[in-house]
């Protein structure tokens, strides 16, 4: 007698490129500390994917990394559990469903099937089914109303109520607002620029092209403040011909002003032409500086940059200019102290460029700003020392978090010789600056990464 045989179970379906894409950068932010915003370009490259589809990946990958606090505040409450407790390849995927159901015009059968086949593909079907149930709580309410429920409250908490619906851990929607001062209601402004697109900025490099003659070949759009800003609309920048043969550079246009500003800086005495950039990796400003420097006329730059790959950045990117590349410690150079201009653009927290690393928010802790701390100021002493009297110092951050900023400054002037100057001017034509002496730019206000810079004159 034959026996009837089995119903063979359904194949599953394996996700789609994009959303597979997506969630392949997911599995590599968490499990290999990647990096969004470098990950997916490789990775749609390498799979020839383009078009709407790499829109859709790149909407889903870096939507997905920049919301994680809001996601995971949903999912845990669906789920009735922590997420911590839940498997983390089995929480990327539900984060990927759960970010196309409350941000995305994705239809609800499309987001909950697709992440349900592909948890059974990864696990079995107990866990598919798990995700079906999570997945379809949460899709039974829009953003809205999970906010209204989660968040907290807005009159007893505004700064905890503003970074919940923004998606920032709390510490620092806090650190913002402390750095706002008396412009904190702007706080939504700045969070939610966060999310917005970044426009891609070009510099073009002084003595080759003009920013207007860069904007005509690149079609793109002349900058606000920067004399040498172009702003594109999209697109690789990779791949524009002055990028590509070394006569443009694609750095933000608050980077830009800063290298501009210690070129502009007033010195007690002459320019004897000796610059130092003492944290000079990968090397943007390096070659704006030495691009300036060569029409001071004899000015030469000193680089300063102990990771090796990062050395050879800067090496790259200043091909061609009077460029020294130094791969040394920048608090112990050995160098001989009598620059005239040191630029200290010292590693930080990175609170100022979140809009450009989508997870960054959320792999930054509070304990990382004391650690930074300590090396800002090591740094920023170890410039003070190496500038000759009259020169100048001027001190920058990519954050905004006072600690790393007004705080360091304020024990440099007590502890050196040195004297604050008036940054605001060398920032010109930058409005909204507020009452100074200090520089800080904001991407709300100004388009820049959040870009705070100090010019300290050396007794």
């Amino acid at each position: 007698m034959t026996r009837p045989r089995r119903p063979r179970p359904a194949r599953r379906r394996p996700l789609d490129p994009a959303r597979r894409a997506a969630f392949d950068v997911l599995r590599a932010v968490a499990a290999k500390d990647a990096y969004a915003n470098l990950a997916l370009p490789a990775l749609l490259r390498e799979r020839g994917i383009s078009g709407r589809d790499a829109a859709f990946a790149t909407e889903l990958a870096y939507g997905t990394c920049r919301t994680r606090g809001l996601l995971d505040a949903v999912i845990g409450h669906a789920a009735g559990r922590s997420t911590d407790r839940i498997d983390p390849v089995l929480l990327d995927l539900l984060r990927l469903g759960t970010y196309q159901l409350l941000r995305t015009r994705v239809e609800q059968h499309a987001a909950v099937s697709t992440t349900v086949e592909q948890a059974g593909t990864e696990f079995d079907s107990a866990r598919a089914g798990f995700v079906n149930g999570v997945l379809r709580t949460i899709a039974a309410r829009d953003e809205s109303a999970w906010v209204q429920e989660l968040a907290p409250d807005k009159t007893a908490d505004p700064i905890g109520h503003a970074a919940f619906i923004h998606a920032h851990p709390r510490w620092i929607a806090q650190a913002f607002t402390d750095a706002l001062g008396a412009e904190a209601a702007e706080l939504a402004d700045l969070l939610a620029s966060n999310d917005a697109r970044p426009a891609v900025h070009l510099a073009a490099r002084p003595g080759v092209l003009t920013a207007e003659e860069l904007a005509a070949q690149v079609d793109g759009t002349v900058g606000r403040y920067s004399p040498h800003a172009v702003y594109l609309a999209g697109g690789d920048p990779g791949r524009l011909e002055p990028v590509r043969a070394g006569a443009a550079l694609v750095q933000d246009e608050g980077s830009q002003l800063v290298a501009r500003a210690l070129t502009l800086a007033d010195l007690d005495g002459p320019d004897t032409g000796r610059w130092l950039d003492l944290c000079a990796g990968p090397g943007g400003k390096t070659a704006l500086l030495a691009a300036l420097a060569a029409q001071h006329g004899t000015a030469r730059v000193t680089a300063v940059e102990p990771n090796a790959r990062r050395a050879d950045l800067v090496e790259q990117n200043t091909r061609g200019l009077s460029v020294d590349v130094l791969r040394v410690d920048g608090r112990q150079t050995g160098l001989e102290p009598g620059f005239d201009r040191v630029l200290v653009d010292a590693p930080c927290t990175g609170l100022g460029a979140l809009r450009r690393r989508p997870e960054a928010r959320w792999r930054r802790r509070p304990d990382d700003v004391p650690q930074l701390a300590k090396l800002q100021r090591e740094l920023l002493a170890a410039a003070i020392s190496l500038t000759r009297p009259g020169g100048v110092v001027l001190y920058a951050t990519c954050s905004p978090h006072l600690a790393e900023t007004v705080g360091i400054v304020a024990d440099a002037l007590r502890r050196h010789p040195v004297t604050a100057q008036d940054t605001r001017p060398l920032f010109a034509p930058v409005d909204q600056l507020g009452d100074g002496p200090y520089v800080q730019l904001w991407p709300h206000r100004h388009g820049t990464d959040a870009m705070f810079a100090a010019a300290l004159q050396v007794g």
